[in-house]
């Protein structure tokens, strides 16, 4: 029934002035009692508007020919939408008990007795409308009260997310600001050592044995603050997909062994029980990406494994997959934290990290880099104090056949070549400066672009190590410039950023430089980086 309807009454009978004295009589009532009339002639006929209409009461005559008021009633009440419509029944005699009782069984809720007496008419059936009414009232309410309960149950939920995005939060921002201070405590850790080390070789007094310890331990905590820096920038860049991969057919074999001996040249791998296999493996990946991701793996199981335990590194060919194993005997990783070992500022992944020192993040990177290369990256470990293993899974690639043509190699007797260094950083130019010369290079310096461009032309070097954070005009314009002039256009240039991002390599490309460098730079990368000027120079000579 809906909301606006008022109660309806039925009044079901054969004969036409039987039914017009009752529906006159009801109508009489209608305004005030708020309800309306509906007729009908035949059971068939009640049965159709029932259909149609939902009733407040229904005034059925007993005794009318085909199907009577009771067959009538008991198909009504057989119907589940109007089984629960009251019913009276009109009957024109006393009926005896049976007939009552029967009346009853097919759902009468009460009896008229004809000639009607219209204030009894009015009584019983504004009973049945008022009843209607209150239900109807009833039912509102309670459509109400659902709406209601949807509503709350709605908040509630919403209410339930946003406190669990606020805790994720401060959980975030609370691992968030672990990390910065671990950070802190990272780098002041090698940058105390650096100034004290300093300090010692400024002192009056220092003998030589000293100068040389402290020198030493400049040079290592430098390469530590070197990988904690360089760790950070590649997480970054891993994390908004911006790293450059240089791929090329790479057997991983060679370069896990590669990644072993350069530990073990360190000293790092001294008290280990080592068991390596390694089949050959051939993937289509950055090589220096693939030495981060194999250099971590073995940092990790070092760190995590005490002087004495055994580490087994594995790389073999599974399907169309290359798989890098490395499985230590080292303290393990709790059931609760294995699922987070790979993930960034997990306060778990940091705890863990707290007690060996470091800064978490260099699973976190591991991660990054295999899926960059369309790898995937597992852990598992049966608890604490069970070991660790970690699996890498890079997708196989042909072999490619080594070319054994012999090559120039740079300091075979032939000369180096001369290089300009345009650096500002007073400490930075002369410290490369003489690492270059060190080396055998001829080596010029400018402070400044526009000192840089008049020393390339005066000196007509075969190369050029040019700063792109330069005053007066950057790098981007010193290689413009030095393109552009017939007399410059030779020489090799090579950027030096503090940015290692796709975009800044395009820029340093698309300005006219050879080659794209990220600080710090090491001398084995310089090397690299000036062969193919050692080689012009050779062939020129």
């Amino acid at each position: 029934m809906a909301h606006t309807d008022k109660p309806k009454i039925l009044v079901v009978n054969d004969d036409a002035a039987s039914l017009l004295a009752l529906t006159s009589l009801l109508d009489q009532w209608a305004d005030e009692s708020n309800y309306t009339v509906h007729s009908a002639r035949s059971g068939q006929e009640a049965l159709r508007q029932v259909l149609l209409h939902d009733f407040a009461v229904i005034l059925l005559d007993v005794n009318m020919p085909g199907m009577d008021g009771f067959e009538t009633a008991e198909a009504i009440h057989q119907r589940a939408r109007s089984a629960d419509i009251p019913i009276i029944f009109v009957t024109a005699f006393l009926a005896d008990e049976i007939d009552r009782l029967k009346a009853y069984q097919r759902g009468a809720a009460d009896f008229l007795f004809t000639p009607v007496i219209p204030q009894i008419l009015h009584a019983k059936v504004s009973v049945f409308v008022a009843l209607a009414m209150k239900n109807e009232q009833l039912k509102r309410q309670a459509e109400k009260l659902s709406q209601r309960t949807t509503e709350l149950t709605a908040t509630n939920r919403r209410l339930v997310r946003e406190m669990e995005e606020r805790r994720d939060a401060e959980r975030k921002s609370h691992a968030k600001d672990e990390f910065l201070a671990m950070l802190g405590h990272e780098l002041r850790n090698p940058l105390s050592a650096i100034s004290s080390a300093s300090s010692l070789i400024g002192m009056a007094g220092a003998n030589s044995e000293t100068v040389t310890r402290a020198k030493q331990i400049i040079q290592r905590q430098s390469q530590h603050l070197s990988r904690i820096v360089d760790d950070l920038l590649d997480l970054s860049r891993a994390m908004s997909g911006k790293i450059l991969l240089a791929r090329k057919p790479t057997d991983l074999s060679n370069l896990v062994g590669g990644c072993l001996e350069t530990l073990r040249a360190t000293g790092r791998t001294a008290g280990y029980r080592f068991s390596v296999d390694l089949a050959p493996g051939w993937v289509d990946g950055d090589p220096t990406r693939l030495e981060q991701i194999t250099t971590n793996l073995l940092d990790n199981a070092l760190k995590y494994t005490p002087a004495g335990g055994s580490i087994d590194i594995n790389v073999a060919q599974s399907g169309e997959d290359v798989v890098l194993t490395v499985r230590d005997s080292g303290v393990g990783i709790p059931e609760e934290l294995l699922p987070h070992v790979f993930d960034v500022f997990v306060q778990g992944a940091i705890s863990i990290d707290r007690s060996q020192g470091g800064l978490g993040i260099g699973l976190s990177l591991v991660r990054r880099l295999v899926e960059l290369h369309g790898g995937s990256v597992s852990a598992a470990s049966s608890g604490s104090g069970q070991g660790s293993t970690f699996m890498i899974r890079l997708p196989r690639t042909e072999p490619v056949v080594a070319n054994t043509a012999p090559q120039n190699a740079l300091g075979d007797g032939l000369g180096k070549p001369a290089v300009l260094l345009i650096e500002d950083n007073e400490d930075g130019r002369e410290m490369m400066a003489t690492m270059l010369s060190a080396h055998g290079f001829p080596v010029a310096t400018a402070a400044d672009g526009l000192q840089g461009v008049a020393a390339a032309l005066a000196g007509k070097p075969a190369a050029a190590l040019v700063d792109i954070g330069l005053p007066g005009i950057d790098g981007y314009e010193v290689a413009r410039r030095l393109r552009r002039d017939p007399a410059t256009r030779h020489i090799r240039l090579i950027a030096l950023t503090g940015y290692g991002l796709a975009e800044d390599k395009r820029r340093v490309m698309e300005a006219g430089f050879d080659q794209h460098l990220v600080k710090p730079v090491s001398m084995d990368q310089l090397l690299e980086a000036l062969v193919p000027a050692g080689v012009q120079a050779a062939d020129a000579a």
